[in-house]
């Protein structure tokens, strides 16, 4: 049985009553602790032998805030309180009302609902290592216990917007300038400190303040007014998709007009709306399948434990190798780097270094950390110091017969325990391991460019891949802070394959006269970062055509193709590389559309022997993003029902992490729901009767739109489909 979360009560001979929450791991703000905290309240302001409050968390945590897994019961419809009874019943009118004075012991985090909590107090004090922050913007709510109110009248109107709409907490130290905590001290002392602190407020020593009620830190209102506008216009510029940021500057802008309770109650009604609002379920959505990646059923639950994994071999030092012993080093790892010759191995080791240096220019590295770094990298041009390595990433051009040479090599000279693997993007593994005897332990590392940056972590078992590898892999990529998933094998594994007809839907239309440049714009509109055509030229046409190449022979049936790329990488055009691709780029690397483009579309459109058809020149920019995307979730419904992924929600990380598939819409399945299954096949069953195979639905689509059925399955109907 769960233990439910709440507050625990002491009455010190002092008089000072210390209250704790007690929820682990991180004392989060369930309603069981909220109503709990409140009878405590209550019952201290009752007493006689107590005169003042602490409010503080178990375990050197104070509060990481108000419990998620709540949201899903309000939006379920499930116990949604009444606007206002934790803002203003509990927060305001219990909290801060309080006869007697209370002070908040920061340990930790106070975070959300728990700086809410703390800055409700009269004062506050916390450790060196605190962090403090209001990130609720992140999961497409706004702070609801008071937060749009407190903070702009603790730390000014300025920088509480900024700590809001940037969802990033602050250091102690900062909060201390600011003023939204009274002193740091050692977490020793903390208790106590806090303890003498609300006697001092009590014999009026020092000051005794409400937060809501302060305004010196208010700007004059035409000033306030000037910093909303500002705010207000960057936040439609840099998320103009997102409705919540600006609800939050709604409800700021209430109380600094109207007054604070006001203010309380205009946030109380947005953040009902907004929890109800699609842009939070998918955010919620995609905070909880970030963090399910890791379990993996017949893998995690066996009970196994991570090896030691200290010294990591890679072969290639290009963008990849590079990237990948970047990642490693930065996180401590001994890395050998290995290529074939001294002058292809010395421009890998730059690569790493500039890598580094880039920073310590943004100031995120010291100089002394950028040279320990760097020494943890070595680098050879053979397999003697390949005795002692615990794992071997190959990272070489995708070219079958070379690395399956390297896997021979590297089952002779590395030690049996080695980790074998390879950061393919789309050969299948079983092709690369054919002529070794090691299969168990062999394993894709498919890492996203750059792989020292981009979040993703995508694990390739084979079937005859070891669980304690697999195990392995994940504890090294949750030390090197990568979000895994763990994938089946097949051409293009989870990401690659079923986001292979997103630039080839997008060439179909343009041969088919739709503009590419409107293309590349409907999809960033849409909350891609780039568009295809942008995107194909900062990958490269080598790469584009090499992958390219593997799907065609693999699905040959649905793939569209064109001889677009190839036509253009004939002339010297090879993408951003080149300052030339379907854009061309300046010294800055800034993209501009060329006129020039119109005569390879041409000729390609002579090769597919396609017209342009005014349908598609006029297309609207809702059926590009659909003709562009439901091909996309078609070809994750196949990743799934193969069982390639155990669950959707892995496919809605790989998305939103491999792709940049905007997470606010929830990833690649969760939005196909939101749309509706019956929608996205319709749609797709009648293109597929006028523009062929391309388009045409796969059967666990056309049986889950049969039924009206979800294509995200609950987990545990997924697990009994491998």
């Amino acid at each position: 049985m769960e233990t439910k979360g709440r507050t625990v009560m002491e009455v010190g001979a002092d008089g000072v009553a210390v209250i704790t929450i007690i929820n682990p791991p991180v004392n989060s703000l369930s309603f069981d602790v909220l109503y709990s905290l409140k009878d405590n309240y209550d019952q201290a302001t009752r007493r006689d032998d107590v005169k003042a409050i602490v409010v503080t968390g178990a375990k050197g945590k104070f509060s990481g805030g108000f419990d998620i897994s709540a949201f899903r019961a309000f939006q379920g419809g499930k116990e949604r309180p009444k606007p206002g009874v934790v803002s203003v019943e509990i927060i305001t009118d219990t909290l801060e009302a309080a006869r007697k004075p209370s002070v908040a012991a920061i340990d930790g985090l106070a975070l959300g609902g728990g700086l809410e909590v703390a800055m409700a107090c009269h004062a506050r004090i916390s450790t060196p290592g605190a962090q403090l922050g209001l990130p609720e913007l992140q999961l497409g709510v706004i702070p609801g216990f008071g937060g749009t109110q407190r903070l702009p009248r603790l730390v000014g109107l300025s920088k509480a917007l900024e700590m809001m709409l940037t969802s990033k907490p602050i250091k102690a130290e900062e909060a201390h300038a600011l003023g939204l905590v009274d002193a740091v001290v050692a977490p020793g002392e903390l208790v106590n400190t806090a303890r003498r602190w609300a006697l001092d407020i009590l014999e009026l020593r020092r000051p005794w303040i409400a937060s809501l009620y302060k305004t010196d830190k208010l700007e004059p209102l035409g000033e306030a007014r000037e910093i909303l506008k500002f705010a207000r216009d960057q936040t439609r510029k840099r998320a103009p998709n997102l409705r919540h940021p600006l609800a939050c500057i709604d409800a700021i802008e209430e109380g600094i007009v109207s007054g604070p309770r006001a203010g309380l109650w205009k946030e109380a009604e947005a953040f009902q709306e907004v929890i109800a609002s699609d842009t939070c379920k998918s955010l919620v959505h995609i905070f909880f399948a970030q963090r399910g990646t890791s379990k993996v059923p017949g893998i995690t639950d066996l009970g196994l434990v991570p090896r030691r994994v200290s010294k990591v071999a890679i072969l290639g030092g290009g963008l990849m190798g590079s990237g990948i012993a970047t990642a490693l080093i930065l996180s401590n790892y001994q890395v050998i780097l290995k290529e074939v010759n001294e002058k292809f191995l010395q421009a890998g080791i730059d690569r790493v270094k500039a890598n580094l240096q880039s920073r310590v220019k943004k100031g995120k590295m010291s100089l002394e950390k950028f040279e320990k770094t760097l020494s943890s990298l070595k680098g050879v041009l053979d397999y003697e110091s390949f005795k002692d390595v615990d794992m071997v990433i190959e990272a070489v051009i995708e070219n079958v017969s070379l690395k399956q040479q390297i896997f021979a090599d590297l089952e002779r000279y590395c030690p049996p325990h080695c980790i074998l693997a390879s950061n393919t993007s789309t050969i299948d593994l079983n092709l690369i391991g054919e002529r070794t005897k090691s299969q168990d332990r062999i394993v894709g590392a498919h890492f996203f460019s750059p792989a020292h940056v981009m979040p993703l972590l995508e694990i390739v078992r084979t079937k005859q891949t070891s669980p304690q590898v697999i195990v392995d892999l994940l504890d090294v990529g949750k030390k090197i802070r990568k979000t895994p998933i763990v994938v089946g094998n097949c051409t293009g594994f989870a990401v690659n394959r079923m986001f292979f007809p997103y630039t080839q839907s997008a060439i179909f239309l343009v041969e088919r006269g739709t503009d590419l440049y409107q293309i590349d714009r409907a999809i960033t509109k849409f909350g891609m970062p780039m568009g295809p055509f942008r995107l194909a030229d900062l990958v490269g046409f080598g790469v584009a055509i090499a992958t390219g190449k593997q799907f065609i022979e693999n699905f040959p049936e649905r793939t569209y193709k064109s001889m677009l790329i190839p036509i253009m990488q004939e002339d010297k055009r090879a993408g951003e590389a080149t300052r030339k691709g379907f854009y061309l780029y300046d010294d800055k690397r800034k993209a501009r559309p060329d006129p020039e483009l119109k005569k390879y579309i041409e000729k390609a459109r002579s090769f597919s022997g396609v017209n342009v058809d005014p349908k598609f020149v006029k297309l609207s920019e809702k059926d590009i993003v659909e003709m562009i995307f439901f091909p996309v979730i078609n070809e994750a419904c196949r990743v799934f029902a193969e069982g390639i992924a155990v669950k959707a929600a892995d496919l809605d990380i790989a998305a939103v992490m491999g792709m940049g598939f905007p997470p606010y819409r929830g990833g690649i399945m969760f939005w196909a729901d939101t749309l509706g299954s019956k929608y996205v096949y319709s749609r797709l069953e009648q293109w597929s009767k006028t523009h062929g195979e391309f388009y045409k639905p796969c059967a666990f689509l056309a049986e889950r739109a049969a039924k009206g059925a979800p294509l995200s399955l609950p987990v545990d109907q997924a697990k009994s489909r491998l």
